[in-house]
């Protein structure tokens, strides 16, 4: 699919047909509070819709319930695996690289900022987390599962976002776009996916090109959950590439919720890391993925770390070479990246189940396979000539 600046602007003023009419419903009709209390107690594939739910809602959620007629069984399960495989890798790659990119959009650092308290960044990460988990989770699609109900509400809730910001004439439509268009949900898909797949790449992680290919598929899948309009969304690692440098150039540079943003996050990873010794090693970390000039435009500070923490791609490589000839150094391996991996979440959801619901009103403050051979080790795709 070729890509072009008029085709973006399309995307931009697109939103979500199906969820953008459900909450306009909800709030017209006086609904939301209801429909949130009981979508409390509902939070798991096949459990019973409670009694009293809203008729327009009790509609969008049977719509909603099942995925996509085209997802390959074979290709969730090789996703899935990939992830346990890299869990801790990825979690790295999210939350020093992904969070920190969709900061460098500045439309979309002063979305955050209208929608996110900037005093709580944990709880954006932790959503991010938590639903990446139930994502990756045996039978993540089946009863008892947490993901379908949870993507059902982050659906609703960029709707209500919309919702607001539109009604309350908090967002610039003609100069930004619809807010949570089309074009930045493609973008944040991409972000999620294959930046962190470039991520694993420059901390010399080593994938197989079927691992790397089955992950980004896995977040097609959660992107049509989501409402991203499946006919825009690149098929392949290929095309992601074309439209997220176009992406980038169309919008990234420096803002101050940016800056903001940022801050909050290292802040709040400094204080997970135990003691302040390694403090640095954050910075250090998102200037790695990230590159200068982003880092820069993100005011993310430069120290001692910057240079040392170039060795990590050698570290790992040497762990990797341990998993790939000891059986016991790999289950060892997996069981520690597990746990880092459970601790990083249970830090910042302090043991909590995070729950989404539909906001009535906008914070006022804030104005708006484990071995890979040599042959078929997956390496991104070079950047397209724009």
């Amino acid at each position: 699919m070729t890509r072009t600046e008029a085709s973006m602007d399309g995307l931009r003023r697109a939103g979500d047909e199906l969820a953008d009419a459900t909450v306009a419903a909800l709030f017209e009709r006086g609904q939301v509070g209801t429909f949130n209390t009981l979508m409390r107690y509902v939070s798991t594939v096949g459990a019973p819709l409670p009694d009293g739910l809203p008729d327009v809602a009790r509609e969008y959620l049977e719509a909603t319930r099942v995925p996509p007629p085209w997802v390959d069984w074979g290709e969730m399960e090789k996703a899935r695996l990939f992830f346990i495989d890299n869990n801790v890798h990825i979690s790295t790659a999210l939350s020093f690289a992904a969070m920190p990119a969709c900061y460098v959009v500045p439309h979309v650092a002063k979305l955050l900022s209208a929608t996110h308290g900037l005093k709580y960044p944990s709880k954006r990460m932790a959503e991010t987390g938590q639903f990446t988990v139930y994502l990756m989770q045996p039978g993540a699609f089946e009863s008892g599962s947490r993901f379908i109900p949870a993507a059902q509400k982050v659906r609703l809730l960029h709707a209500s976002i919309r919702h607001h910001l539109k009604r309350e004439n908090l967002w610039d439509t003609a100069a930004l776009g619809t807010p949570i268009c089309q074009e930045d949900l493609i973008g944040g898909q991409m972000f999620f996916s294959l930046l962190v797949l470039d991520s694993l790449h420059r901390l010399g992680i080593h994938m197989s090109t079927e691992g790397a290919e089955a992950y980004y598929y896995a977040w097609r899948v959660v992107g049509a959950m989501l409402g991203v309009d499946q006919d825009a969304v690149p098929k392949t690692l290929d095309e992601a590439r074309r439209f997220l440098d176009l992406y980038m150039l169309r919008h990234m540079g420096p803002s101050e919720e940016g800056a903001h943003l940022t801050r909050q996050l290292i802040d709040l990873y400094e204080e997970v890391v135990p003691g302040t010794l390694v403090d640095p090693i954050v910075s250090a970390l998102i200037r790695f993925l990230v590159g200068d000039t982003c880092a820069d435009w993100l005011a993310v500070p430069r120290t001692p770390w910057d240079t040392a923490v170039r060795a990590v791609p050698r570290l790992l490589g040497v762990l990797e070479s341990i998993e790939d000839r000891s059986p016991y150094g790999a289950w060892a391996l997996d069981r520690l990246g597990h746990l880092v991996s459970v601790f990083e979440l249970s830090s910042l959801t302090r043991g909590r189940v995070m729950h989404y619901a539909i906001p009535e009103q906008l914070k006022k403050e804030y104005g708006v396979s484990t071995t890979v051979a040599p042959g078929r080790r997956w390496t991104p795709p070079p950047a397209s000539a724009l």
